[in-house]
């Protein structure tokens, strides 16, 4: 099917300033996970893969490990999700996903991000109804058939499975992260993943051209200076 998708993971950017905001990011993310669902990642799957993810990004144990004791102490913040949508220059569908404890605040900086590149935050669902929300697995070294088999056998909701140069990428629901790998771990033991993630896909792309370009850069540039922005996703292509 060919669906177009990129890692979560930021590009590891140059300067130090850029690589603390990652850093922040994912501590963030594991803090909350941590105190929602469980310190240990062994019982707390979402936390074992988030973890995992840091460490392939070179996120520093310390900083993993600060984010997993200060969930321990139970009280401090109270993040919660927010999610905003809307069109961006060229007319691009854009999809901001961030953790926040301080809506208001952070839907102020966000929708500052819109004006300053001359577009417009939109209303909930006004662009995500374009996107498909999935569960993303992207691992080697085992046969496509029988891995789909295994996830029908446990009821998974699986959409599409591609087999590129050795590597195995299946879509599912974005509800069924947790029991696709538990199927494929006890079909094929331990999985090393390359991509486990859930993520908005675009169902179709937009090319950009002239000025354009230039303002989205500086859009995504905005947005990604934001401490509470933790994924963005868009249908540029």
């Amino acid at each position: 099917m060919g669906r177009a998708y990129q890692n979560r993971k930021e590009s590891m950017a140059k300067t130090s300033d850029a690589k603390a905001r990652v850093y922040s990011k994912y501590g963030r993310e594991i803090y909350v996970v941590a105190k929602s669902g469980g310190l240990d990642p062994s019982g707390n799957l979402t936390l074992r893969s988030l973890i995992e993810r840091a460490k392939k990004d070179q996120v520093p144990t310390h900083v993993i490990e600060k984010a997993i004791e200060k969930a321990k102490g139970g009280a401090g913040e109270n993040f919660e999700l927010a999610r905003y949508e809307g069109y961006g220059p060229g007319n691009c569908m854009a999809i901001i996903e961030c953790l926040t404890d301080n809506p208001n605040r952070t839907f102020g900086d966000v929708r500052l991000c819109f004006t300053k590149t001359k577009t417009k935050i939109g209303t909930q669902g006004s662009v995500s109804h374009m996107f498909d929300h999935l569960t993303i697995l992207r691992f080697a070294d085992q046969e496509e058939e029988a891995v789909l088999d295994c996830l029908l056998m446990a009821d998974v909701d699986v959409i599409d499975i591609e087999n590129e140069e050795g590597m195995l990428t299946v879509f599912a629901g974005h509800t069924e992260s947790f029991k696709a790998k538990q199927a494929l771990t006890e079909a094929f033991g331990e999985i090393d993943y390359d991509v486990d993630e859930v993520q908005f896909i675009a169902q179709n792309s937009a090319p950009l051209t002239g000025d354009d370009v230039e303002m989205f850069e500086r859009f995504m540039n905005m947005l990604e200076d934001l401490d509470d922005v933790q994924n963005i996703y868009h249908n540029v292509g």
